[in-house]
């Protein structure tokens, strides 16, 4: 490891009018010096406040009046020095059209990182009982793999929700050859350790017991995205209140640890990029009263 400050790292990119193209109604470009970020949209959906854990009536009157918030199912595509790394692959409905719009074929993606193993994040994995992307490396917490393919967490969980683990450990064992496992960073370490690919790993526990975000980076001072993945679900209720949490939460008070440092730390005008963050998915957080404020990447229209 590199002695690195994250802190300094992140707020080196600070940009608060993130402007980025639309390339189609599914696909959204952010480039980064050399690099280039891609939205993959799976589509654009409501969720219903029912997941909320702690938002009370007045709350959800304010911020989600119908009793729905806007949210969506993203996958990222990152290019950087002739490489394509994915991060994650939503449900796969989309995915393969996507990459196709992009001239990019399944045998073209060097790397996947996964943010955690929930459905939504790997339905493109696997397309006819075989790995979709047959040369890419699959990166997964030791944490998340621990959790998925221990028995005694499968027979703890709710019965509807044991079919999860079985199929996380058809990801893994389809994927067995091309596996990696890796221990995250800690958010606030004074040290990092980089994946490859210009790709940290940060350790956003909570939503998942190894739920992991990225940092991306060009190599410029001004080219680096935090890939956040289910860091929030509810953009429009979860940013004033970050406090509140979601049923799909494994640990809902560490999930809560994780947002509230996360925010704080972006808030000084990092770029970011969430999986259920609605179009373009990508843009910059500031301060608000109360909690924070979403920005999204201004594109022509």
């Amino acid at each position: 490891m590199r002695p690195r400050f994250i802190a300094i790292l992140l707020l080196a990119s600070a940009v608060f009018c993130v402007k980025a193209q639309q390339i189609d109604e599914n696909i959204f470009l952010l480039k980064l010096g050399k690099a280039k970020l891609y939205l993959l949209s799976e589509g654009q959906r409501n969720g219903n406040t029912s997941i909320l854990i702690g938002a009370n009536s007045e709350i959800t009157e304010k911020y989600a009046p119908d009793n729905s918030f806007p949210m969506a199912a993203n996958a990222f595509l990152w290019q950087n020095n002739g490489k394509n790394v994915l991060f994650d692959s939503g449900y796969g409905k989309e995915l393969i059209n996507n990459l196709q719009s992009l001239k990019i074929k399944p045998g073209d993606i060097d790397a996947i990182c996964i943010t955690h193993m929930h459905g939504d994040h790997f339905g493109g994995l696997i397309i006819n009982e075989k790995a979709a992307f047959p040369k890419a490396k699959l990166y997964v917490s030791q944490a998340e793999y621990d959790y998925w393919t221990s028995n005694e967490a499968m027979n703890q969980a709710p019965e509807n929700s044991r079919g999860g683990f079985s199929a996380a450990q058809n990801i893994f064992e389809v994927y067995k050859n091309q596996l990696r496992l890796f221990k995250p960073e800690a958010i606030n370490s004074s040290l990092y350790k980089e994946l490859g690919f210009g790709v940290l790993a940060l350790a956003t526990y909570g939503h998942t017991p190894g739920h992991t975000s990225y940092l991306v980076h060009s190599g410029s001072e001004s080219g680096r995205v935090l890939i956040w993945g289910d860091l929030i679900h509810a953009m429009s209720v979860q940013m004033p209140h970050p406090e509140i949490a979601v049923t799909y939460d494994t640990n809902p008070e560490l999930a809560v640890q994780s947002r509230l440092a996360v925010l704080q730390l972006v808030s000084f005008g990092v770029t970011v990029a969430g999986m259920h963050i609605p179009y373009p998915g990508i843009g910059a957080v500031e301060k608000s009263d109360p909690g924070y404020r979403f920005i999204p990447a201004s594109y022509p229209k």
